[in-house]
């Protein structure tokens, strides 16, 4: 499966495969948000485009363009990040035209599990598999007068592919588990009484939940304690992009 960046911008932002740790999550208790399998995952989940410069953004609250100020480091202009759209829309060029194989397209978001105060990333689904088009990455302020930092080097972008087709092609169904798939609900049931006790059990010192401190069943890929699920991922490793174009100047 191929994706590729063709290079059309004046300033290109390099482009990282998207990693597992936060900060935020690295000052929890014990690093306990590490134990949410599903939050590893979509952290890591795709490539993440890096701010080349460090800058403060600030919304004065109107809808004109000129309503969002950039000031950088440098104190010369930011060669991606601009007031495009007004109505406090902070918006960053990506410098790629992307290519996917047909029926996928990229989902560009913020990066994802992060926060910034008095901004909100806007994600977008580009059909890039056939898109002659290139496409911006917006942030929306939430609130006037509050300047929000982008260190140089921090990632303003995240994406990763989709299939374009596959909502059209769900049938979402609300079933009786009981009655459509009793096994799997006989699981829960006992799943639920587990997490219930082990919930209790985990407040009291000496018991074994104490000891455990988390249930480990679905990070370890577990159906059940005899049941281990051959196709579950504790990690994605997103591979970084190849520069082919150094092969094409050294065959030259």
């Amino acid at each position: 499966m191929s994706l590729i960046a063709y290079p059309v911008g004046a300033v290109l932002p390099e482009i990282q495969p998207a990693k597992a740790a936060r900060e935020w999550m690295d000052r929890t208790t014990q690093q306990f948000a590490y134990r949410c399998l599903p939050l590893n995952i979509a952290n890591a989940y795709g490539w993440n485009l890096i701010n080349p410069m460090g800058f403060f953004a600030t919304w004065s609250g109107e809808t004109g363009v000129d309503a969002i100020g950039i000031q950088t480091d440098g104190g010369e202009p930011h060669p991606l990040a601009s007031s495009h759209f007004g109505s406090g829309v902070l918006t960053f060029g990506v410098g790629y035209l992307f290519r996917t194989e047909p029926g996928y397209g990229l989902l560009a978001s913020g990066p994802l599990n992060v926060q910034k105060d008095a901004l909100q990333p806007l994600a977008g689904i580009i059909e890039t598999d056939w898109s002659p088009y290139t496409f911006t990455m917006n942030w929306k302020f939430t609130r006037t007068g509050r300047p929000v930092r982008f260190e140089a080097g921090e990632p303003f972008c995240q994406i990763y592919p989709v299939q374009t087709h596959l909502i059209d092609d769900m049938m979402p169904e609300i079933r009786d588990p009981a009655e459509d798939n009793p096994e799997l609900y006989k699981r829960y049931r006992e799943w639920s009484q587990s997490r219930t006790q082990f919930n209790k059990d985990l407040k009291v010192d000496g018991t074994e939940a104490k000891k455990q401190g988390w249930q480990r069943e679905y990070f370890q890929g577990k159906a059940d304690k005899d049941v281990k699920i051959p196709h579950h991922k504790t990690k994605v490793r997103p591979r970084p992009f190849a520069d082919k174009r150094k092969q094409s100047e050294d065959a030259d």
